[in-house]
């Protein structure tokens, strides 16, 4: 009787890392290679198969096979001890990786030629050690943390209107795009050739502002908006009227928007108070990116505000209405799919970084 085939078995974590090492463009033949071995064994591929279907030696696919049954993740590095000896002392390397985190004096991050200038290497030797670590300190992004107290019971209020909405109703994601300004550039663009890149000029006539309220159907993807000169409490209770004339009577509201100030208005609480149709879903302080109509001003500003050039106010609000009209015209409504249990995971490692940080 033939033995069975041994199968590796793999974790969630562990196959998508293998995937992400396969498809990676910087991993390196050799660690991919490995990487293919493990997840064609753990697809329950013999030896043999595996080894022909790589082009690689039975022993070779065997070696890693067993390494990783053993060790994990672990097994598919190299021994150390083995190849050339490093030619940069360990004390160096350390120094390196320590210093890419912190801000050299006068200046707010290290490149890799001051880096390499103050510890003695070349600047490629750094901008090794920098990938081998997968150390990127010249790339920035923004970030902010809630310090709502209420944060979860609101995080999974909102996402629960996203998975399972409420039937007999309508969800609507609410905001304000304040302050979209009517730029007039002060030359036109050059003509866009082969080779060429669009251009604008640096410097541009400031004709106003316009305030978009607009309330997204998450079912439908349809749009309710109005354009507004200010933005106040006066303009959010003419927005809610306009919404409950639009939405059929006989279909509740629950609306999904932050906690600004206009908002929370007495009198816009006490005209709620008058239309309990209406049922308002409040986000998370510094947490808009909950509310997908921000994705939709993200698109809006995009495609239609950022690289315009508008004479005047009006030639600023007709444009945007044009594009709202054309986009109901074929709606496309975002879905929700994030895992929540794995965002708060996320922001719980987040807030344990900036203590540790803050500490």
């Amino acid at each position: 009787m033939a033995r069975p085939v041994g199968i590796l078995e793999l974790h969630a974590e562990e196959k998508r890392e293998l995937e992400r090492r396969v498809r990676a463009a910087a991993t390196s033949r050799r660690d991919s290679e490995r990487a293919r071995i493990v997840l064609l064994r753990a697809e329950g591929l013999k030896q043999q198969e595996v080894a022909a279907r790589l082009g690689l030696s039975v022993a070779c696919v065997n070696k890693w096979s067993q390494r990783f049954d053993r060790e994990g993740m672990a097994g598919l590095r190299d021994k150390p001890g083995r190849g050339r000896r490093p030619s940069i002392p360990l004390e160096t390397v350390e120094r390196v990786i320590t210093q890419a985190g912190q801000a050299p004096p006068g200046r707010q991050r290290w490149s890799t030629r001051s880096l390499a200038a103050a510890t003695g290497i070349s600047a490629s030797s750094v901008g090794r050690i920098w990938r081998r670590q997968d150390l990127k300190p010249h790339r920035t992004r923004t970030f902010k943390l809630s310090n709502d107290k209420h944060f979860e019971r609101k995080f999974w209020d909102v996402i629960g209107l996203y998975l399972d909405p409420p039937e007999k109703s309508v969800v609507l994601c609410c905001d304000e795009q304040s302050q979209c300004q009517a730029l007039e550039r002060t030359q036109p663009s050059l003509p866009l050739g082969v080779g060429h890149i669009r251009t604008r000029t640096h410097d541009y006539i400031r004709h106003g502002t316009v305030c978009l309220c607009a309330a997204l159907s998450y079912l439908e993807g349809k749009l309710i908006y109005r354009t507004e000169q200010r933005h106040t409490h006066l303009e959010w209770l003419r927005f809610l009227k306009q919404i409950d004339r639009e939405i059929p009577q006989e279909l509740a509201i629950h609306v999904i928007a932050d906690n600004y100030c206009t908002h929370q208005h007495t009198k816009v609480t006490a005209w709620l108070g008058r239309h309990p149709r209406f049922q308002m879903h409040c986000t998370p302080t510094s947490s808009s990116w909950l509310n997908l109509v921000e994705r939709f001003f993200a698109e809006l500003t995009q495609d239609c505000v950022r690289e315009g050039s508008f004479s005047s106010v009006k030639e600023l609000t007709d444009a945007i209405t044009t594009y709202l009209a054309e986009r109901n015209q074929n709606p496309r409504p975002y879905r929700w799919k994030a895992d929540g249990a794995e965002i708060l995971a996320k922001i719980h490692r987040a807030r344990q970084a900036l203590g540790a940080a803050s500490s």
